[in-house]
């Protein structure tokens, strides 16, 4: 199998440069660090050279390797050579290639990188060794290889830098204490975290919490290590719309945006270095607890003090968070966002069907405000015992002088993350379905209900300066107060809802862009209208509108629609004329109500994909949750990777769910009508959405009943027979492909 490795032969780029200041004498670089790292390499080569050959030997060649869910294959290899393996005797070549790059004698900077970058390889090679061996991945807590879904689980947190960064540490720390002193400290700063090594066994005996919930992986040991950074050069791969192959590109890339460090704790043992070279070669600094006689200013520094570690590494890697004091006895910051409090854990809980509960937030005048001002109606929850169902009512008011009514719900929706941030409190669903619990640890800690409304009261006047002036919140724990007060609530919702029937792309003057993602796709560029959300689904028009008022110089602007180019498929001029040049001249032209010709971008952040089934003569749709394989023979990861990095591809789009309801859904193509295969997840999810959308069009009360799903198949020949029989309405329109 021959690959073109246009980019293979090492030479100086713009990227290279950034290293030349670090050794200003080279009779002063460190030689015996160099050394170190050239063992290692050589230790961590010839390790992977013992065990593929025995895997030769007990295979054979042409045996099948790869990682579990993921269409990037070995990503390191994938990313930085483009050679994209699948069977064993592919990685002969690719091992000799990376070991006589290495030149065991020349302790120069430069062939430590890499020499590093053979580390990574080797490291690479060994781990999806042990997956054709089938022991790994490690039994929970360890979480060995992160499939592309927990890559794209996070992609809007990346690109937004709610995530601001990405925190490496290996080895030991001095004690089990400071081990988890330093992992909650990167947790409250809304670090993404990876551990590799003894530092996961001494978490676990403080009872830490680790996992794709908290933002911390505990990858396992040794060359484990190499799935942070598989998972660095995915995010390049998947939302950079960085080519594999693309060696510079991808190592300019995660220097620029995604903003790891590592932290070495403990013995600097020659494979560890030799890995954290690799890191260095991939633009990220290494900072150890150990004294050195020699350093590698800004590159591999010693810092032996607990007590500002953490920010020491931090400002080394160039990563500001602004802190806010929120005022509560917990752990408070985005990591604790995906936390889930079972039944057994919970104290206290309120709504989720339960009991009746709601939450709404209001713009007010300024006499209608007390500024900082909390209000417990009810009891308290030293009232309250263990294990009670209680009715809740929050309320939150603010007045500003820039504040508009249109903004309130998209405010109010910020109540659901502000308060999943604290550590032991979980928040889902909105509005008078808001269901929310608190642990029995965060009550032990000394949490309150009154401290719901210290979360909000600093977040909104943190995260909203330039519309928010004042705020007072109401925490309602009475049951007569939150049956009286939820009828005003539902009053509110019930106007929002009509004012915003009245918004259709027809009826507005203006759509709005979001260039939010172009921190990881730089040539996406979303177009959000009153009836298309954004591909994350978190952006819709009023967020469009209400970003703009707030930060005109922000990521979302005003496009006035001006003349149409072709109303039916949805193409104006004038979004055209904004596309162009916000792409960096490269998207000519965008038909937002068609998958068939010219349609938006995807950048990586997608929570579906829609493919065209010529079969079928009708769209699949695939969730970023769903595992299944699809009737196009891909699962949701590898079709991912074949959209995403801001492409433009005719019959294949990423989008946000809510859309596939919406009027304007592909409307040129022929509408709802042309789905022929969802999740069931998501088919039940949208089912009251889809159905409504179905009768206004005359698909009939069932229609959504005539979608197949994986319950009926994931290949074209296993469903086919379903839709005729269901006779689904795709099978009689005109050729979507034509």
């Amino acid at each position: 199998m021959h690959y073109e490795l246009g980019e293979w032969e090492p030479r100086i780029t713009e990227f290279d440069k950034i290293f030349e200041g670090a050794i200003k004498d080279p009779a002063k670089a460190p030689r015996g660090l160099f050394r170190k790292a050239m063992e290692g390499t050589i230790i961590a080569t010839s390790y992977a050279e013992i065990l593929l050959n025995q895997a030769l030997r007990e295979y054979g060649a042409e045996q099948k390797v790869a990682y579990p869910d993921t269409g990037y294959h070995l990503p390191v290899i994938t990313a930085l050579s483009g050679e994209k393996v699948t069977k064993l005797g592919e990685l002969v070549p690719i091992l000799n290639r990376v070991r006589e790059q290495v030149h065991e004698e020349q302790l120069t900077f430069e062939n430590v990188r890499l020499a590093g970058e053979a580390t990574l390889y080797a490291a690479e090679i060994i781990e999806a060794l042990h997956y054709l061996y089938n022991d790994e991945p490690k039994v929970e807590p360890w979480s060995g290889f992160l499939g592309d879904p927990a890559v794209r689980r996070f992609g809007i947190k990346l690109v937004d830098w709610t995530i601001p960064g990405q925190a490496v540490i290996v080895g030991r720390a001095k004690t089990s204490k400071l081990a988890k002193k330093i992992v909650e400290e990167l947790m409250n700063k809304g670090m993404m975290i990876f551990l590799s090594d003894e530092i996961i066994e001494q978490l676990l005996e403080e009872d830490m919490k680790m996992g794709v919930d908290y933002i911390c992986f505990p990858l396992g040991n040794f060359t484990q290590v190499v799935h942070a950074v598989n998972y660095a050069l995915r995010a390049g791969l998947s939302f950079g719309g960085i080519q594999p192959g693309k060696r510079h590109d991808a190592r300019d890339y995660q220097r620029r945006r995604v903003r790891a460090f590592v932290l070495h704790l403990g013995e600097l043992d020659e494979v560890k270095v030799a890995a954290e070279f690799g890191a260095i070669f991939l633009g990220f600094p290494v900072i150890t607890d150990q004294p050195m006689s020699e350093e590698l200013p800004d590159w591999f520094v010693s810092h032996e003090n607990y007590d500002d570690l953490v920010k020491f590494a931090m400002e080394l890697r160039g990563i500001k968070v602004a802190s806010v004091d929120v005022g509560i006895p917990l752990n408070f910051g985005p990591s604790f966002e995906g936390e889930t409090i079972r039944k057994n854990d919970t104290y206290v809980e309120f709504g989720g069907g339960r009991t009746p509960a709601f939450e709404v937030l209001r713009m007010v005048g300024q006499d209608e405000i007390v500024d900082d001002r909390i209000t417990v109606i009810g009891p308290e929850i030293d009232e309250v015992k263990e294990g009670d169902k209680l009715p809740l009512g929050i309320v939150v008011k603010i007045f500003g002088r820039k504040m508009q009514v249109d903004f309130e719900p998209v405010l109010e929706r910020r109540i659901h993350y502000f308060i999943n941030y604290g550590e032991g409190l979980w928040h889902v669903a909105q509005r008078d379905l808001a269901w929310l619990r608190i642990s029995k640890e965060a009550v032990a800690k000394g949490f309150k209900f009154k401290h719901y409304g210290n979360i909000l009261i600093a977040k909104f006047k943190s995260e909203f300066p330039s519309i928010v002036d004042r705020v007072e919140v109401e925490i309602i724990t009475d049951r007569s107060a939150v049956e009286e007060r939820i009828k005003e609530a539902k009053k509110v919702y019930s106007d929002r809802d009509e004012r915003m029937r009245g918004l259709t792309d027809d009826s507005v003057g203006t759509f709005y862009s979001c260039l939010l993602c172009q921190s990881f796709a730089p040539n996406h560029v979303c177009v959000v209208t009153p009836e298309r959300v954004g591909l994350c689904g978190a952006v819709t028009w009023l967020d469009g509108k209400a970003a703009y008022e707030i930060d005109p110089t922000g990521p979302n602007r005003p496009i006035p629609k001006g003349e149409a180019i072709d109303d039916v498929k949805g193409i104006w001029k004038s979004v055209n004329d904004y596309v162009y040049p916000a792409s960096n001249n490269t998207i000519e032209s965008v038909a937002l109500y068609t998958l068939m010709e010219a349609p938006m971008t995807s950048c990586g952040c997608f929570e579906a994909i829609m493919a065209v089934l010529p079969e079928a003569n009708g769209i699949m749709i695939v969730t970023r949750e769903s595992k299944s394989m699809t009737p196009i023979g891909m699962t949701f990861s590898t079709l991912a990777g074949m959209v995403g990095g801001g492409l433009q591809t005719p019959g294949f789009m990423g989008i946000g769910k809510s859309y596939v309801a919406s009027r304007k859904f592909i409307a040129a193509d022929g509408g709802i009508g042309r789905v022929v295969w969802m999740p069931k997840d998501m088919k039940d999810q949208l089912r009251d959405d889809i159905s409504a959308r179905a009768r206004e069009q005359g698909l009939g009360e069932d229609f959504v009943d005539k979608i197949a799903d994986e319950t009926i198949g994931t290949a074209i020949d296993e469903i086919l027979p379903f839709l005729e029989e269901k006779g689904h309405p795709a099978l009689t329109m005109p050729p979507i492909i034509g």
